[in-house]
């Protein structure tokens, strides 16, 4: 069974995918998410690879951390800014080129390394690889970990060690 934090960061993927691709406010995408029940069901079934015909219990579909959700659904719009100047000088390709799901996931990751201080930076990583082969294209994982790698190791060259 997966963790609620961990399943917290899946529906805060989902939810920052939804607003990069309607623009619609987080926080209304939030509400969305916890006040209604079927929508978190398909998610929910769709996460934990689970035909969507079958149902699962309310324990599995509400077994998120609350309190993780609310700040990553918070910070990372509020913090967008310095978030993607972050993550410019690391991608690639411009950031309007980057899959949207990845995308989504690399906001999440270089939010909790450069802002979540509770959060070790190999944490947020490994969480961020394992979305990103959850939900991300083939072979993804391994462009989101290079990033984010990048993102963290310049932190703690600039910063101190949080790893």
């Amino acid at each position: 069974m997966i963790s609620p934090r961990s399943q917290s960061r899946r529906y805060a993927a989902l939810a920052l995918y939804q607003w990069r691709l309607t623009g619609e406010d987080p926080a209304q995408i939030k509400r969305n998410l916890l006040d209604d029940p079927d929508w978190l069901q398909a998610v929910a079934a769709s996460l934990n690879g689970v035909d969507e015909d079958e149902l699962l219990d309310a324990k599995e579909r509400f077994n998120f951390n609350l309190e993780l959700l609310d700040e990553l659904m918070s910070g990372v719009p509020e913090h967008i800014e310095e978030i993607d100047a972050k993550l410019d000088q690391f991608l690639d390709r411009p950031i309007s080129q980057v899959d949207p799901v990845e995308l989504a996931i690399l906001r999440l990751g270089a939010y909790e390394i450069l802002f979540a201080d509770n959060i070790p930076d190999r944490v947020a990583i490994n969480e961020a690889v394992e979305l990103t082969k959850l939900l991300g294209a083939h072979e993804g994982h391994r462009y989101v970990n290079g990033v984010l790698d990048k993102i963290a190791r310049r932190r703690s060259g600039d910063m101190g060690r949080r790893v």
